[in-house]
């Protein structure tokens, strides 16, 4: 019995800063990709193996709004401080600065940053659960 894949699917207009964030900032991989599928371009990202994905996609002709609150979050927890550590100076590299959480729990032991379209992504230095 195959376990569940979680896919996040989230439009964008832009698709390369969007991919080169999550790739280059985070270190996740290139799962696939796909251009002018039906009105579509896409790329999908995460890391090889595990059973998630992020899927962004652009429709041709079509603009969508940036994130509506600030409370939309994709938290990634990172329990070993160079993990962490790693993480945050890829993402800082790239010329993104940490902003304060909405939610200060989310300061307390991680750094919150935004991506290309204002969703935002904190690195949680700690295990979950």
């Amino acid at each position: 019995m195959h376990s569940p894949v979680l896919r996040v699917a989230r439009p964008t207009n832009n698709l390369h800063k969007v991919t080169d964030f999550y790739t280059r900032g985070l270190g996740f991989d290139v799962l696939a990709s796909f251009e002018n599928h039906q009105g579509f371009d896409g790329v999908v990202v995460g890391r090889r193996g595990c059973p998630w994905h992020i899927e962004f996609t652009r429709q041709h002709g079509v603009t969508v709004e940036r994130a509506p609150t600030t409370e939309h979050l994709l938290v990634l927890y990172l329990p070993e401080r160079d993990a962490w550590s790693a993480a945050v100076e890829r993402l800082e590299a790239l010329g993104v600065t940490a902003c304060e959480s909405e939610n200060p729990y989310w300061d307390r032991q991680g750094k919150t940053f935004e991506d290309p379209d204002g969703y935002r992504i904190v690195l949680q230095n700690t295990a979950w659960g």
